[in-house]
């Protein structure tokens, strides 16, 4: 959610923390700020500047009173839970001696008992969040701690013993001429390391990999409950929060910083929905084995494991969790086991009967989304297996897999997900197919025949975009539309659910999905004259009942005023009397037309928003990536 960077190298800190925290943008906030220590010597002094709103306020103050040069500075971009969106709440936080400064992502769920302890100290707070207790903290752990060379990383084990929730730390010192400290707690923290054109070691620290994808590629997983010291002479070391020595996991990212640029797009978003052919057939790529057979990223459970898996849960939240309703159909069509689909945020605290032969499907596009991860340690305590559809490489959710299919997206900067949606897709009826392969229901020959129509997808999804100005043209027409609605059923009912997702989060217009089945049973009464309903078709190939019912659908909504917009697959003329707009999509086995339908849904929903004015981007009140409960 919240953006961090840090720096410690030779380069200008300000610069490098400014231009990280602009690619982490894409994460939602609603105030920035920066702190660099300058001075010479073991004694200097600490310079921050803080502003709500967006990151060009903080730049105008920057540029009316500039900070002193340094060399190691930190940065955030806070998206508020402890106190309201204002300059005295935006982060960095400094102890009331101004010797610390401190950057946090997450929620210290202890906080007001802290803060009452400090208070009776004699501090005095200045802000109403719980970061800034974390900074009085610090620095009192800083002064009692032992002279030595890790003194601030001590420090900052001691007040993390004490810490409870979700966090990530990042704190510079006054005396603390070459050294930045970091942790982390069930949320997002890596660290880059890379060099100068001279050969000068520099250290990066990020929310993600996009902080410093800039100036290196070479990055370091840290794990849960880890403290990193960056230091400009020693460089980096890891501990556990009791101080034993941890190695943290070197990985390579395998993107740049020109994947994280429009590219001549007017949205990042027009930009990824653009990639998906691509993106598509990259979470494709080498699946298959030299015999035919499937073959997934990291799976590290036995074939009879997985032999003896007599019940699936996908979890997962917002546009994953549609992704999963789509894999229920396919998966109990391959596999014939029974898949229930919960959203994360309530799968723990209904109780679920879970078992070592229960297998729990987790969807994360971040890897990072908290729901999610306590979803996954839940099943984990209950002995369950877990397996993770995950978009980063090396973040929390995959780690504590037992196994991992990764989507290779590439980033998606856009706050509302459109390749990582479509890209999930595919991954689930990956996990089906590989499930169905190793319970021996699926022949390799049909295993390979399934996996040849996925791979016609990527052409099929540019087939579709090449034809969308009429859908955009349409966009623009529904503008001014107060009320939407999206019916569809079998596949393309999860279809129905985020084409009307994507039109809250972009456009803030009412917008629902209903089963079509469902019309009558309430619905109905919605529709009033000159309403829009966008109905998604099943293919007349499929089930003729589903398909004719549809059509059905479709008249009664007229009947009573709808506009229809109809997206229905190339020949299928039934639709035609009855659909002010038909939105064409190629034939597509009935399980995998939501990779398409999808598509025009995802137009739509950026050329209104873009009509409306507003930002597509970075919608109001959203984050990318949600990283507390």
């Amino acid at each position: 959610m919240c953006g961090i960077v840090g720096y410690v190298g030779p380069q200008d800190a300000l610069d490098v923390v400014l231009e990280g925290l602009r690619r982490l943008e894409y994460r939602g906030y609603d105030s920035a700020g920066v702190a660099v220590r300058v001075g010479n010597g073991a004694s200097g002094e600490l310079a921050s500047a803080k502003k709500a709103g967006k990151l060009a306020n903080l730049e105008k103050v920057l540029a009316d009173q500039p900070l002193p040069s340094s060399t190691i500075g930190i940065g955030h971009t806070r998206w508020a839970t402890h106190g309201g969106p204002t300059d005295r709440n935006a982060h960095p936080h400094l102890s009331a001696d101004g010797r610390v400064a401190v950057i946090h992502n997450g929620i210290i769920e202890n906080f007001a008992a802290l803060r009452t302890e400090c208070e009776k100290r004699g501090i005095e707070f200045s802000s109403e969040t719980d970061t800034e207790v974390v900074a009085h903290l610090l620095a009192a752990a800083y002064d009692e701690a032992p002279a030595g060379v890790d003194r601030f990383a001590e420090a900052m084990r001691a007040v993390c013993r004490r810490l409870e929730g979700a966090f990530t730390l990042v704190a510079t010192h006054a005396d603390e001429p070459d050294t930045v400290v970091a942790a982390r707690r069930n949320s997002p923290l890596v660290v880059g390391v890379g060099e100068t054109a001279d050969g000068t070691p520099e250290y990066f620290l990020g929310s993600d990999v996009a902080a410093f994808i800039a100036h290196t590629r070479e990055a370091r997983e840290l794990g849960q409950d880890q403290v990193v010291e960056i230091d400009r002479a020693r460089g980096l070391t890891v501990t556990d929060f009791s101080g034993a020595p941890a190695e943290p996991k070197a990985y390579t990212v395998d993107w740049d910083a020109a994947a994280a640029e429009k590219g001549g797009y007017d949205w990042f978003m027009l930009k990824e929905i653009a990639e998906q052919p691509r993106a598509v057939a990259d979470t494709l790529l080498g699946r298959l084995g030299e015999h035919g057979e499937l073959v997934l990223d990291e799976v590290r459970l036995s074939d009879q494991e997985l032999r003896d898996i007599d019940k699936v849960f996908v979890v997962a939240c917002g546009t994953a969790y549609h992704a999963g309703l789509i894999a229920k159909y396919a998966i109990e069509h391959w596999t014939r086991i029974p898949v229930e689909v919960e959203v994360a945020s309530e799968f723990r605290y209904r109780d679920p009967v879970l078992d070592r032969s229960t297998l729990v499907v987790v969807i994360s596009q971040s890897g990072e989304t908290m729901d999610t991860l306590m979803a996954l340690r839940h099943a984990k305590d209950q002995k369950a297996r877990v397996l993770a559809i995950c978009n980063a490489n090396g973040s929390t959710i995959p780690r504590e897999s037992d196994a991992v299919l990764y989507t290779h997206a590439g980033p998606e900067v856009a706050v509302a997900s459109t390749k990582g949606f479509t890209t999930q897709v595919v991954a689930c009826y990956l996990v089906g197919l590989f499930l169905a392969q190793v319970r021996g229901l699926k022949y390799e020959d049909e295993v390979a025949a399934i996996v040849e129509d996925l791979r016609a997808l990527p052409d099929k999804v540019a087939e579709v975009l090449e034809q969308m100005e009429p859908v955009r043209a349409l966009g623009r027409s529904l503008a001014d539309a107060n009320t939407i609605l999206f019916l569809g059923r079998h596949v393309a009912f999860p279809v129905a659910l985020e084409g009307a997702l994507k039109l809250k989060e972009l456009a803030y217009i009412h917008a629902e999905g209903f089963a079509a089945g469902e019309l009558k049973h309430g619905p109905i009464a919605l529709i009033d004259q000159g309403t829009p309903v966008i109905v998604v078709v099943p293919s007349p190939r499929s089930r003729e009942s589903v398909h004719g019912k549809v059509v059905s659908n479709i008249q009664e909504v007229r009947a009573r005023g709808a506009r229809t917009i109809v997206i229905a697959e190339e020949g299928d003329e039934d639709v035609v009397p009855y659909a002010d707009h038909v939105i064409r999509v190629p034939r597509t086995p009935t399980l995998l037309a939501p990779v398409v339908t999808t598509v025009p849904l995802q137009v739509l929903a950026c050329e209104i928003a873009d009509t409306r004015g507003y930002d597509v981007d970075q919608p109001r009140n959203l984050a990318k990536s949600v990283t507390v409960e």
